[in-house]
């Protein structure tokens, strides 16, 4: 299989670039305070062939639960989110091999400070800790600055993308100019389409740092694994892509089928075997759900999202989006772009029809509402294709 000619980033055991074998990620979906249960998953993703496995961590009860996590499972090669706050890398650094900042969650942190500032401390902490950094940019957090500057420079089925490669070559130019090069870049969002175009321009511009590929919120297989396989297919083929992430939507014990699906895709594309299905692409009902990790603030979420797609079956012709989120997180910003948006609370599911809120119902009333709701949208869309064209 093509490759391209990356810089090499050792990220504990493993190597990512440089020509390296392709490593597949993948994410703890139990909550990291809950130690017995993370040290199993971990565990269980390690064994399953995850090169690098993901935690959450945002406060200090989860710094300590890592460091407990670390000691146990010392043969896996951990990596962390910094999404509260930024200046956890320092408690983080000393336990993990990598670490994970989204340059749209910083810029909401100590905005009194540069955007060089806060990145000068993270990667000065990772420098000198010997750790990799992972630019994250994703569809639905991108820096408000860069998304106002780009706003309207992309085609309505491409919306965003400038923003999202000029937010991670911003922080590119800013790693390099403090001289710290153990980084890779990753650009999400939940349509293939715009991983494809997100990755393929970046790469050209940047080819010798390496890319971590996924599509955010793939959502539940069979259709998870088919929205992933068509942005992978097309990237990988062509060189680019040195780690991939498959977020798929899952039962706890099932996480380590994202593990199975990547390697399959990676095994497929190096036969020659492309089996994606474009048509995916023309319209119909999507449903997008993140994968269950562990900033789920209730496991109740997993179930919903199961029970949405079952409900909502009937709708499959109309081209709808639904988003159906598990945390605070992301969950806010990441259902704006759906027609349809749920994110859950620990006591309650948000509703939203577009960046309009509904209102937040308990887990057993919401999908009565959310049936109202895609009714009242199918009769409009009925509408608008009975009216006469002027």
């Amino acid at each position: 299989m093509k490759r391209a000619a990356t810089r090499p980033v050792p990220v504990g055991s493993v190597i990512i670039g440089g020509g390296n074998p392709i490593v597949v990620q993948s994410m703890c979906a139990t909550r990291t305070t809950d130690i017995e249960a993370t040290v199993a998953q971990v565990r269980m993703l390690h064994e399953a062939g995850a090169g690098v496995v993901r935690v959450a961590v945002d406060s200090a009860k989860d710094v300590a639960a890592l460091a407990e996590i670390r000691a146990r499972v010392p043969e896996a090669n951990l990596s962390v989110d910094l999404q509260e706050s930024y200046r956890l890398i320092t408690q983080v650094a000393p336990l993990v091999n990598k670490v994970r900042y989204n340059p749209g969650h910083l810029h909401h942190h100590e905005k009194q400070k540069s955007v060089r500032e806060k990145v000068a401390f993270i990667a000065e902490t990772a420098d000198r800790h010997g750790i990799a950094l992972r630019v994250g940019v994703n569809c639905g957090s991108v820096d408000p600055e860069m998304a106002a500057k780009f706003e309207g420079a992309d085609p309505p089925e491409l919306d965003g993308v400038t923003a999202m490669v000029e937010s991670a070559l911003q922080h590119c130019g800013i790693l390099d100019d403090l001289g710290f090069r153990r980084y890779v870049v990753s650009l999400k969002d939940s349509d293939p389409r715009k991983v494809i175009e997100a990755n393929t321009r970046f790469a050209a511009i940047r080819p010798e740092v390496p890319l971590h590929l996924g599509v955010t919120e793939a959502g539940m297989l069979p259709d998870g694994a088919i929205k992933t396989r068509i942005a992978f297919e097309q990237l990988l083929s062509r060189g680019i892509g040195d780690t991939i992430r498959v977020s798929l939507t899952l039962p706890f014990a099932e996480k380590w089928r994202e593990i199975e699906v990547g390697r399959q895709i990676i095994a497929d594309v190096e036969a020659g075997r492309f089996r994606s299905v474009p048509k995916f692409l023309d319209g119909g009902l999507n449903i997008i759900s993140c994968p269950s990790c562990s900033r789920v603030e209730n496991e109740a979420f997993v179930d919903l999202a199961f029970k949405v797609k079952e409900m909502t079956a009937y709708a499959k012709e109309y081209d709808i989006t639904i988003a159906v989120m598990g945390c605070r997180v992301n969950g806010p910003g990441e259902t704006d772009d759906a027609d349809l948006g749920l994110w859950c609370a620990p006591t309650f599911v948000n509703l939203k029809r577009g960046e309009e809120e509904l209102g937040a119902f308990p887990y057993d009333t919401v999908l009565d509402r959310l049936k109202e709701e895609l009714d009242r949208l199918i009769a409009e869309k009925r509408a608008a294709a009975a009216s006469p064209k002027s």
